[in-house]
């Protein structure tokens, strides 16, 4: 059977010093396992849950934003699939917004690191393709969205 996985691009919107698209920054923690990659807050989908309630609930656990501290973006949901020691993985990972760009990030034991950082050096962060991807959509679909204001 595949392994699920949910999670939160978690940005936040820094004071408008800088223009749209340099004001935003993503979240991305650092695993203090293995090879100690940087990956947005994930985890697998427990028995019975919901992908979305999964995200949440992972999100509040490796980096103590809870669903209070984070609005959902509209329309937005990236499906990605690799495989993990042989085995197929799917993670889904919906946007967000930090509602209080100051709020502080609490780490669990699962991660060692957290950096807000823009896009180019997310992806540079993030190395796997797949997740590149889906920042560079996460901006795409932010740009997009400011256009219509």
């Amino acid at each position: 059977m595949a392994l699920r996985a949910c999670g939160f691009i978690v940005f936040r919107r820094l004071a408008q010093s800088s223009p749209p698209p340099d004001n935003i920054e993503y979240l991305l923690l650092q695993t203090s396992y293995g090879k100690h990659h940087w990956t947005p807050p994930k985890g697998h989908v427990d028995p019975g849950e919901d992908d979305l309630t999964t995200a949440l609930r992972e999100t509040q656990e490796e980096a103590g934003l809870g669903e209070e501290h984070l609005q959902v973006v509209d329309g937005f949901l990236q499906e990605l699939h690799y495989e993990v020691r042989g085995r197929p993985k799917t993670v889904l990972y919906w946007l967000a917004e930090l509602r209080d760009p100051k709020m502080a990030v609490t780490l669990s034991k699962e991660h060692q690191d957290y950096r807000w950082a823009k896009l180019e050096e997310a992806c540079s962060l993030a190395q796997h393709k797949d997740l590149q991807d889906t920042l560079r959509a996460a901006q795409q679909h932010l740009d997009t969205e400011q256009g219509k204001h």
